[in-house]
């Protein structure tokens, strides 16, 4: 089980404005699809309301001091609940915001699938920590299609906390 932080950024590190996603690119919502099915994602309770249903084919965490609303997926109340459930998994952990979901896994995350847009949102108002790659080497870079980049980090070894 490998705990992953997997993230779509604009030039300026913004994932999000008025709590949704300020860009539509089907190369990456395929990619995302195909990186996560068959695994676990946890997500914030905001993030979960945006979503409005399940992510199909995968155990759906949301992290949140109110209960679920709905079976089909697990309410966590915090990070070290939804490590200790992590840690049962035979699957991997893909960790997919919001902004205080990233921040509060940033010491656990061991690998990063960050996707570069080509844009500077106008008016953004949610973005990554500007560290959040610190302690990360780069892998491998993916062309997703003419405008996607996909680049994954691992961590270095002696930077694990």
């Amino acid at each position: 089980m490998v705990i992953v932080g997997i993230v779509a950024i604009d030039r300026n590190l913004a994932i999000g404005k008025g709590g949704t996603l300020p860009w539509h690119y089907s190369a990456d919502m395929r990619f995302f699809k195909q990186t996560t099915i068959g695994n676990a994602v946890v997500m914030g309770r905001r993030t979960w309301i945006t979503l409005n249903k399940p992510l199909k084919d995968r155990m759906n965490i949301v992290l949140s001091s109110q209960p679920a609303t709905t079976n089909s997926i697990v309410t966590l109340p915090d990070v070290k609940s939804v490590l200790t459930l992590a840690g049962s998994l035979t699957r991997d952990l893909y960790v997919i915001g919001g902004a205080k979901v990233y921040q509060a896994f940033l010491p656990h995350i061991e690998r990063w699938i960050v996707t570069k847009v080509p844009l500077s949102v106008e008016g953004a108002d949610t973005f990554m920590p500007a560290n959040f790659l610190e302690g990360f080497e780069l892998s491998e870079v993916r062309q997703l299609d003419e405008e996607l980049r996909v680049k994954f980090y691992e961590r270095v070894s002696e930077a694990r906390p």
